[in-house]
């Protein structure tokens, strides 16, 4: 089954979680390839990564709402979404537009002309009238001539822009396996420390020196280790040295798993957005109207009489985020 261990480093400011997806990340490829045939590989392990990433920061923030992770620009892969809820319910798809190569790395999948984008949406589950969703985007790029290739650096990137913390982040997935490391730094005051003290200029040095001698060794962590190796192995044989503290769920708590949100009655709003006019249109053309969803696969059907009462009924629409769904 799927995993998330969340830990701390006794003594020192640094937390970390490491997530390894099995049954949710080949439960989502397996639905994928009944549908719309497989991914190609490197789409396929960009897909894990980012299916990784979210149940990470999910587990870090413990957010109440769903997380969005979207990556979008100017190469074959026009966009890839993963998305996970506060119980860790998981989906993840792929919008691909051209040919990709069997060895395209992340520029050449969506970022050929430093158009490419990530973005992190926060949308709460039960939000307040006028609450917004939060989101941050950040490039793909460093600069005009330095594409970034790796989704950790861009995550690590993002984590110093929004929320001002140290992080080190490893990542890999392949058709089996999607899993990742998680090593952040804690500040030593304010409501995020945990030990709610005052420090000095040499305790700040120190923090320094730890989270970066902890961060050096997250990155010793190979590609073929952290798919392969149960999680007990790879906390060992990393922080063997460290003393290490495993901060244990209570029973019962939920694991990552697939779970979609779409629902008739979503896309039933999706058609009244739409608008009557255009409605009409498309049953005039088709006979009926089909959604099919890209996270599932599945199919929903309005014909006419369906349509009909959508718009007698007067459905009203709800606030949607920016997020997907």
């Amino acid at each position: 089954m799927s995993e998330v261990h969340k830990f701390l480093f006794d003594g020192v400011p640094v937390r970390g979680v490491l997530v390894r997806l099995t049954d949710a990340w080949t439960e989502i490829l397996r639905r994928r390839a009944s549908v719309s045939g497989a991914y190609a590989a490197p789409v396929q392990n960009l897909l894990g990564e980012m299916a990784a990433a979210v149940t990470l920061m999910q587990s870090n923030i413990k957010f109440n709402g769903a997380l969005v992770f979207q990556v979008f620009g100017d190469g074959p892969v026009k966009l890839a979404v993963a998305e996970v809820q506060s119980d860790f319910g998981l989906r993840a798809t792929a919008t691909v537009v051209g040919e990709v190569a069997p060895d395209a790395r992340l520029s050449a999948l969506v970022n050929l002309n430093h158009e490419g984008r990530c973005a992190i949406t926060l949308d709460p589950k039960n939000r307040l009238p006028g609450q917004q969703a939060y989101q941050g985007v950040v490039p793909l790029s460093l600069d005009a001539d330095k594409k970034i290739e790796s989704l950790s650096q861009v995550l690590e990137h993002y984590m110093q822009q929004s929320e001002q913390l140290e992080t080190t982040i490893v990542l890999a997935a392949d058709d089996k396996v999607a899993a990742g490391l998680l090593i952040q730094r804690l500040p030593l005051t304010g409501v995020a420390n945990l030990a709610g003290a005052s420090c000095t200029r040499e305790d700040e040095i120190d923090s320094h020196e730890d989270y970066s001698r902890i961060s050096i060794l997250a990155s010793s962590l190979q590609r073929d280790e952290l798919l392969t190796l149960d999680s007990d192995t790879i906390l060992r044989r990393l922080f063997w040295q460290e003393k290490l503290r495993r901060l244990r769920g209570a029973p019962g708590d939920a694991l990552p798993h697939f779970l979609c949100t779409c629902s008739r009655e979503r896309v039933g709003k999706m058609i009244v957005g739409l608008g009557q006019e255009e409605a009409q249109s498309i049953l005039v053309e088709r006979g009926e109207i089909e959604v099919g969803c890209e996270f599932c696969g599945a199919q929903q059907r309005f014909d006419a009489v369906d349509v009909g009462q959508l718009f007698s009924d007067g459905i009203k629409l709800p606030e949607m985020g920016p997020g997907l769904h």
